[in-house]
């Protein structure tokens, strides 16, 4: 068993104590380890860098060397001892839904930031002793021997289950099909239980009915209700930690979508990624990347179908699913990375610069293609089958043959599910709109049109974007399009000084031609731009035409 020991002094410095006890068998050096990155996030992060300090000792407090051998491993020669202690400080000072986070209000941790482990024990129980004020109360999904006290069956396990402690949390509890579910709130919302009950437990209600039996005893929601803008989700085990704010905002019925919306995503994380994970990441390889192409799946999927459940339960409205589909579609449209890279390859980069916006148009977000690429496949199968089958199917099936076991799934499983569910060979879509870059109006017009959906192409309502190609963000230059008059004169970030003489916000960008007079990173220039009859920055957007039986079918609770 691996035994930790949690404490902190002065919350305001931030620096969390963390003891590790490990036995020892033999004289064998102890590699000790921190991940370099965190499942739910697809990127190098280097945990490491937030330890400030480390040392080690034996049984009877006596000094053992650590040696520090790479980024994120120490080496520690055990000299004859029983047992290796190491001792470390962690800054929790980044708070997201996927960091760690210490102050006067609250202890938060991803055990995955700041736990140390050794592969030979990496499969041991662990024990966590926390030294916390009488009054805090914990929120986790490991098992709570006593108070403060908790117990993991395996570092992995340990690793996917990240803890609230703090004397204000609001707890919420409702139960379905024999699961209790516990909301768990750090900060305020000014929601009533009533409302969230009835909402989460209609959504989870949808996705049982749909995946079959929930694969957890008990499930905790983690909110982290924070003063200031934020959105964010990671999901976990039996857990999920979410970052919303700010509290005003989520009061209102935006903001309150905004909070369904990623609950429902991270709930059905459980059944797609928790446990339906790609063969890629089984097990997880913490000391570097886990390269994957089918992050359409692990988050394309999940993404369509957060959605897609609150409007089959009927807890989002018909206009309200449809203007969460018409955000995928203008993110998808906006991005000229939609023509360079495909989805699959777009996943296999996650690990260079996913997250970040990176060279303007080199590639797509597997959250947003994939999504559309989901619904693609999901409209295809309903048709053909008169919603007989659909994608619920072939998700149920790859959950059956791959997740139920843990087995991990590859490629080939995902496009042999989906065709076994089809009756018909598929290669067509999995190589123009997963692997290729094939325009997505190609298979949406006529899809749309089935189900009884309007799709048609919209101007931008900005007359700079629309007549001469660039995107304005504070005044400076955020994006051009490719095939437009700015892209012959302008840069991104050039700072716009005047238009025509005039101030930018008061320029009128209607104008038939533009002189800017740019900040170009220090040199002041003149640029001319000529309207054409091109119009750039057009989004495709979906709207209600007819309702038809497919379009019910589909939609569900949400078509009156």
């Amino acid at each position: 068993m691996l035994n930790y020991s949690i404490s902190f002094e002065n919350p305001l410095n931030q620096i969390v104590k963390i003891l590790l006890e490990v036995p020892v068998n033999g004289n064998e050096p102890l590699e000790f380890k921190l991940s370099n990155w965190r499942p739910g996030r697809y990127q190098i992060q280097n945990f490491s860098k937030r330890i400030k300090k480390i040392e080690a000792f034996d049984e009877e407090n006596k000094s053992l060397t650590v040696k520090k051998v790479n980024k994120s491993t120490w080496v520690v020669t055990p000299q004859g001892c029983e047992k290796v202690i190491v001792a470390y400080e962690y800054h929790a000072a980044a708070m997201d839904a996927g960091n760690s986070w210490l102050d006067d209000e609250q202890l938060y941790l991803n055990f995955i930031n700041c736990m140390l482990y050794v592969d030979p024990y990496i499969e041991s129980s662990c024990s966590i002793k926390l030294d916390l004020p009488e009054d805090y109360t914990i929120a986790c999904g490991l098992e709570q021997n006593d108070h403060h006290h908790l117990w993991s069956p395996s570092f992995y396990r340990l690793v996917d289950s990240p803890l609230f402690a703090s004397p204000n949390l609001r707890r919420i509890q409702f139960e379905n099909s024999q699961v209790q579910f516990n909301i768990w709130i750090q900060g305020e919302l000014d929601v009533t239980d009533e409302q969230l009950i009835e909402d989460f437990d209609a959504y989870t209600s949808k996705q049982i009915e749909v995946m079959g039996p929930f694969p957890c005893k008990a499930y905790h929601y983690l909110y982290q209700i924070l003063p200031y803008k934020h959105y964010h989700g990671v999901e976990h085990w039996n857990s999920t930690v979410i970052t919303l704010g700010p509290s005003e905002y989520i009061a209102k019925r935006e903001g309150y979508l905004d909070l369904l919306g990623v609950s429902s995503h991270e709930l059905f994380h459980t059944w797609n990624v928790i446990r339906l994970r790609p063969k890629e990441m089984m097990p997880y390889d913490f000391e570097g990347e886990n390269y994957h192409h089918t992050g359409y799946v692990t988050e394309g999927v999940t993404t369509y179908y957060g959605d897609l459940f609150l409007a089959r339960s009927g807890v989002f409205s018909l206009n309200e699913y449809l203007a969460e589909l018409n955000k995928l579609l203008k993110r998808h449209y906006e991005n000229e990375g939609r023509h360079n890279l495909s989805v699959a390859n777009s996943s296999y980069d996650l690990w260079l610069d996913g997250y970040e916006k990176g060279v303007p148009g080199r590639k797509v977000s597997i959250y947003n293609e994939g999504a559309l690429a989901a619904l693609i496949l999901d409209l295809t199968i309903r048709l053909k089958w008169e919603n007989r089958k659909s994608l619920d199917d072939v998700m149920r099936q790859l959950w059956q043959t791959h997740g139920v076991d843990e087995s991990g799934y590859t490629a080939e499983d995902y496009q042999k599910a989906a065709e076994s569910v089809y009756e018909e060979p598929l290669g067509e879509y999995f190589g123009s709109i997963l692997y290729g870059t094939t325009p997505y109006e190609n298979y949406l017009s006529p899809l749309f049109k089935s189900f009884g959906l309007s799709f048609e192409l919209k101007d931008s309502e900005r007359p700079e974007e629309r007549h001469f190609g660039f995107r304005l963000l504070n005044n400076s230059i955020s994006d051009i399009a490719s095939d437009s008059p700015a892209n012959a004169g302008l840069m991104t970030k050039d700072q716009i000084i005047s238009v025509n003489g005039l101030k930018p916000e008061n320029a009128d960008f209607e104008a038939e031609d533009l002189r800017l007079t740019v900040n170009r990173y220090g040199r002041t220039l003149e640029i001319d731009l000529a309207k054409t009859a091109q119009s750039h920055f057009s989004i495709y957007q979906v709207s209600q035409s007819e309702p038809n039986i497919l379009q019910r079918g589909w939609l569900e609770s949400c078509i009156k």
